[in-house]
């Protein structure tokens, strides 16, 4: 089974870093957040990724194709130009990297895709979020009612501690930056059928609006609930905030081996 990931948009809330990368490439912990995501994935045996690409494309591809030479140690006879690899990083990871669009909305860029992705269900989410979800238990339930697309709820942290307060304003209780016990927002990792694709008019049609509305009248959305860790960067708060999680060894988003170590350690 693919899994979409959506990595082309423009990160404009983050552009003390996306000035210069696109947003799936903020490092976090010494690594890509794309690759922290494909490794969420990789983890439980989904190894076939198709990048949805669209601005600095490039710095993305670049990424892949110098991978193993960035990650190992290489040896290169400096009159042939011949290139040997010293400890190198194995990934049995396919990915295709498919440019969709500078200003293709996120819908866009799964109707970009449909020549590859009419064959069979197929996963998706956002470059930018990460999360502990059960990937196998995601699409058991999937499959499970047969309807087109599964969206997976998460609960997000309050960005402002709450404060309780009493008589002559008193405080009775503060809680910093408590779960929302009472929403649900959408979390990305989808699962969705070929059949959704048509839902998709254009190029400029976002994914959350009207494909995804018009899929949930139609009673072909359903929800799974994931009340584990969620998070995404959409600032640079939530930059700071993963990077103290990862270094500190409390990322729950870290499930093994596959999710990348900090890159200056990838030889250890």
């Amino acid at each position: 089974m693919k899994t979409v990931i959506l990595a082309g948009g423009f990160g404009t809330r983050l552009s003390e870093y996306t000035d210069d990368i696109p947003k799936p490439m903020v490092p976090i912990g010494g690594t890509p957040m794309l690759m922290h995501i494909m490794g969420i994935y990789a983890h439980y045996g989904y190894k076939d990724f198709v990048l949805a690409l669209g601005y600095k494309a490039d710095t993305v591809k670049s990424y892949f194709l110098n991978y193993y030479t960035l990650h190992s140690d290489f040896s290169i006879d400096m009159t042939t130009g011949e290139k040997s690899t010293i400890n190198r990083p194995i990934l049995d990871w396919k990915v295709m990297l498919m440019n969709t669009g500078l200003n293709t909305m996120t819908g866009g860029r799964l109707r970009r895709l449909a020549p590859i992705l009419k064959y069979e269900t197929f996963m998706c989410t956002y470059g930018d979020g990460v999360s502990n979800v059960d990937i196998p238990k995601l699409v058991e339930f999937h499959k499970s009612h047969g309807k087109l697309v599964t969206m997976t709820l998460a609960r997000p942290s309050a960005r402002f501690g709450v404060v309780e307060t009493g008589v002559n304003n008193q405080v009775n209780a503060f809680r910093e930056k408590p779960i929302d016990s009472e929403g649900w927002i959408n979390g990305g990792f989808f699962v969705m059928e070929p059949a959704f694709l048509k839902y998709i008019e254009s190029s400029s049609t976002v994914l959350e609006r009207e494909p995804l509305e018009q899929a949930a009248k139609d009673g072909q959305l359903m929800a799974y609930r994931h009340d584990g860790f969620w998070k995404c960067m959409d600032m640079k708060k939530d930059v700071e905030d993963l990077n103290k999680m990862w270094d500190t060894d409390k990322a729950p988003w870290r499930l093994d081996k596959l999710t990348p170590p900090p890159s200056q350690n990838l030889n250890a």
